[in-house]
């Protein structure tokens, strides 16, 4: 085995959203980043086809700038996104074409001047007296010790805080009740026209589980307004496809989500009950499980869902989707409580705004409450309370089970990721623990980023 050594200011595990803002972040503010992604491509859930929700608050106030917005200004010029869009389940919908995500985030990797190391999997970690001093990740038979001032966790599971031993909770703490992932997949030649059609002959489809809030005009005059929605519903024809059919969908509903490419769709309906995504084995059964989902669910649309006859099956998700698993102890604490109330810490580097959405891990059922003012995700949070040198971003920060249904979307945390990688890039250049940063001076560096605080 080769062994091999690299030295930089921030490195940066995990190159999807919690991510990407991070090492683009810190790369501008002039530190020396290595990012290291398992895949070959970046974006993470990003490229999935799957929304961008909650760029919007509740009450249509955009909540999120910097990165996270720059990103869909400069898809939007080349049409590969139609922006924000008001939505009354979601609070907004951002479509992307997910190929050319991938692209852009390389090509503002490249000219931050982020070093990438695709195809690597972290194997180790190297704990000195309380400090993270170096990460070992191995590709291709390479073996890579990377040393740093600071480490950013942006792997969702926490590998990374996991491998270096820092404390966590997975699930709901009174059930153990993890949220199941789903394998994303896209089908062509969906008639959209029709399936509408359909809709506003049995409207029925159109309504919502008692436990999912949202406010009025989810409709079809709403989707034929605007290209940029997503589709939840059709549980009224599913409970009767299940009493006459061998139905394959173990979720409630269905939901698919427009594209920027016309007449192709991307299905958010597999539902992997009992899936670990931070367990190996149950992370390789829940992927064999949710893929041979697929063909199933496919043949079922394209008999018994209008508008589906003639779509064909264009492409499976390369990885299954995990919406929950670790959560790390860090400096502080998100609570539901304050979630809910809008609470805005001090410390506050990102705002949340999409509602507590939690998908039942043991089959049917969602939960989706509104979050009336957006809540603040504070710095203290992003830092590990176990080991200095360690930041987290994105879905592994510390919070309780409830908060994570809402701030666990991409936009929230691209704007967390942002965060760290600044404050991740000052502590370095200025050679202090991540623990003793002013957050005066990360906050004066994000509010001149574009970031929103307020």
């Amino acid at each position: 085995m080769e062994i091999r050594d690299m030295k930089c200011d921030v490195a940066v595990i995990g190159g999807g959203p919690g991510g990407l803002p991070a090492a683009i972040a810190a790369a501008r503010q002039g530190a020396s980043v290595i990012l290291v992604e398992r895949n070959g491509h970046l974006g993470g859930n990003a490229a999935m086809g799957l929304p961008l929700l909650g760029y919007l608050s509740q009450h249509g106030r955009r909540i999120i700038g910097g990165i996270a917005e720059e990103f869909i200004d400069d898809l939007q010029k080349d049409g590969y996104s139609f922006g924000h869009s008001r939505c009354p389940m979601h609070n907004s919908i951002t479509l992307v074409h997910p190929e050319m995500f991938k692209l852009m985030a390389l090509k503002k990797c490249i000219e931050a001047g982020v070093k990438i190391l695709f195809h690597s999997e972290i194997i180790d970690t190297v704990v000195n007296n309380g400090k993270l001093t170096q990460v070992s990740v191995m590709g291709k038979g390479t073996r890579v010790d990377i040393k740093a001032d600071v480490f950013i966790d942006a792997t969702g599971d926490g590998d990374l805080s996991f491998i270096a031993g820092a404390r966590y909770e997975k699930g709901n703490l009174e059930s153990g009740m993890l949220q199941p992932p789903t394998v994303m997949f896209s089908l062509s030649n969906f008639n959209e026209e029709k399936f509408f059609e359909f809709l506003d002959k049995h409207p029925e489809n159109m309504e919502q589980l008692e436990t999912v809030k949202i406010d009025e005009g989810y409709n079809t005059t709403l989707w034929r307004s605007t290209p940029n929605h997503v589709f939840v519903g059709m549980k009224a024809y599913l409970d009767e496809l299940r009493k006459k059919t061998d139905c394959k969908v173990l979720r409630e509903n269905i939901i698919y989500i427009n594209s920027t490419i016309k007449g192709k769709i991307f299905i958010n309906t597999v539902r992997v009950p009992g899936c670990d995504g931070s367990d190996i084995e149950s992370l390789s059964k829940g992927e064999i499980d949710g893929q041979l989902q697929i063909p199933e669910i496919y043949d079922m649309f394209r008999k018994y869902v209008p508008g589906f006859e003639n779509c064909e099956l264009d492409s499976i998700s390369p990885a299954i989707g995990v919406r929950e698993s670790r959560r790390f102890r860090g400096l502080n604490k998100i609570c539901v409580e304050d979630a809910l109330k809008g609470y805005k810490p001090a410390d506050t580097i990102a705002l949340a705004g999409y509602k507590i959405d939690i998908h039942n891990g043991n089959g049917q059922g969602t939960i989706l409450m509104k979050i009336e003012e957006p809540y603040g995700i504070p710095m203290s949070a992003t830092i590990s309370a176990d080991i200095d040198g360690l930041l987290f971003s994105g879905r592994c920060i510390s919070m309780d089970h409830e908060t994570l249904g809402s701030m666990r979307i991409m936009p929230t945390c691209m704007a967390i990721g942002q965060g760290v990688g600044t404050l991740a890039a000052y502590a370095s250049a200025n050679k202090m623990s991540v623990r003793d940063v002013d957050y005066n001076i990360i906050c004066n560096s994000l509010l001149k980023q574009g970031a929103i605080l307020k």
